[in-house]
């Protein structure tokens, strides 16, 4: 009886990460910047957002880091900074939550959609797009109530409140106007899916 020196190939093909990152139910709702899929104006919005995200960050790293160096180095704070930088993380929440919408990129359980036919996975996409466009609705609503009402500044920039809270409003606008987007697109696949294989 002999020893074999190499193990037996017990090793299982290692399946593509791809078949649970890309829904082919989903390709037509998206917005792909570098296919130029979707709306161009939805396309040029999502790239600036990605842009302004990029800037925001560095502004951001740079108020905080400054402080800091100021506090360990100088035994000096900056009184604006922190104010800065909340603004600052402010508006980078509600940017980034509209570019990551724009690209698909919120978390989702699609495992159920994902193996739906093509009909009944717009159906889905349809009411769920219908259930996001109605909550924007109520957050664009209680935004413009915000911005009506804030008239105050802030205690040390002395920038008005109302900037602050101009963030959310966009964002929940732009999710909004994609969300009807894809909801027309959704229809359209629902009353002719054969043009959509």
């Amino acid at each position: 009886m002999s020893l074999s020196s190499t193990p037996p190939n017990t090793s299982t093909p290692i399946e593509d990460p791809s078949v649970y990152l890309d829904d082919p139910n989903r390709k037509s709702l998206e917005i792909d910047t570098d296919t130029h899929q979707g709306p161009a104006l939805f396309r040029w919005l999502t790239l600036g957002m990605e842009y302004l995200i990029g800037a925001i960050l560095v502004a951001l790293i740079v108020s905080v880091s400054s402080n800091v160096v100021g506090r360990a180095l100088f035994n000096h704070s900056l009184p604006w900074a922190d104010e800065l930088a909340r603004m600052l993380f402010i508006w980078l929440v509600f940017i980034g939550a509209a570019a990551a919408f724009s690209r698909y990129e919120h978390i989702a359980v699609d495992a159920l959609v994902r193996r739906l036919p093509l009909r009944l996975a717009h159906m889905l996409y349809l009411l769920q797009h219908l259930i996001i466009t109605g909550l924007m609705m109520v957050m664009i609503w209680g935004g413009y109530q915000v911005l009506e009402r804030s008239s105050g500044r802030s205690a040390i920039m002395n920038v008005p409140l109302s900037f602050i809270s101009l963030s959310l409003v966009l964002c929940v606008i732009f999710i909004a106007a994609v969300s009807i987007w894809r909801m027309w697109v959704s229809l359209n696949v629902i009353r002719h899916p054969e043009g959509e294989r």
